[in-house]
């Protein structure tokens, strides 16, 4: 008997950020293949299941794409309850599209559970409403950098979110003027959201490279323009951190994965 294929979004940072069906799938699950920024404490919802490493992490080594194609072939066709385990949501930058073809070409189904994306947990994290009524009625989520490695950026909403800037934040700042933006616009900053440990700082387009030293090392989006004002009297959280943890431990023990 074949199972469909579960994509699940983990959502960002802390373990139970996770949605209550996700988390019930994952329980189910026999094997699961997890990304690099998933909470390892997720492990605990599916102690039994194998879990096998296929990270991605930008500027380190990653899983090819095309290997991580080949293992969930390979486990949906062994027939067992296959759980693909993305850090925020599948459908944001998490390459869905490739995974979904490559599965569907051999003929197994697939679900998707939807998870909170950075951007989500960035803007509750700073209490930072997304849209904003009379002035903020478009959001725009955006990729810095290109599949060349190419960092770019736009101006097509009111509200711009940058993932995979963290480590151009100086460069980002002047191609943000070159995409139209006025130097004194509203910049935020938050990295590691969803964390314990998550940080936020405010900045405007002109002054954005100072975010790097505070920063450095830790993956970030960068909110510009309406939903990165700060509101009156709002008490964010960001840099005092959430209660729930946010493991970064490494697995006890190394998870042989099969040739495909």
């Amino acid at each position: 008997m074949s199972h469909p294929v579960v994509f699940i979004g983990a959502g960002p940072g802390a373990a139970d950020l996770i949605t209550v069906r996700g988390a019930r799938r994952l329980a189910e699950a026999e094997v699961v293949l997890f990304d690099a920024l998933t909470d390892p404490g997720l492990r605990e919802l599916a102690p039994r299941a194998r879990w096998v490493d296929v990270g991605k992490r930008g500027f380190c080594h990653a899983t090819g794409q095309t290997r991580i194609n080949a293992l969930l072939v390979k486990f949906a066709a062994l027939g067992l309850r296959v759980v693909r385990l993305k850090g925020g949501d599948p459908s944001v930058f998490g390459r869905l599209e490739e995974e979904l073809q490559a599965l569907a070409a051999e003929g197994h189904t697939a679900e998707i559970v939807p998870g909170i994306t950075a951007a989500i947990a960035a803007a509750a994290a700073t209490q930072r409403p997304l849209t904003r009524r009379g002035s903020g009625r478009s959001v725009s989520l955006t990729t810095a950098m290109t599949r060349t490695g190419e960092l770019q950026a736009t101006r097509t909403a009111d509200t711009e979110v940058f993932y995979m800037a963290g480590r151009q934040l100086a460069a980002l700042s002047h191609r943000l003027r070159g995409a139209g933006w006025a130097p004194d616009t509203p910049v935020c900053v938050v990295s590691r959201a969803g964390c314990v440990d998550q940080l936020s700082s405010d900045h405007s387009v002109a002054t954005l490279m100072e975010a790097s030293v505070l920063h450095t090392g830790r993956p970030a989006v960068v909110a510009v323009g309406v939903g990165a004002r700060a509101l009156p009297g709002a008490t964010p959280t960001a840099r005092a951190g959430l209660q729930a943890p946010c493991r970064v431990e490494s697995p006890a023990r190394p998870v042989k994965t099969p040739s495909p």
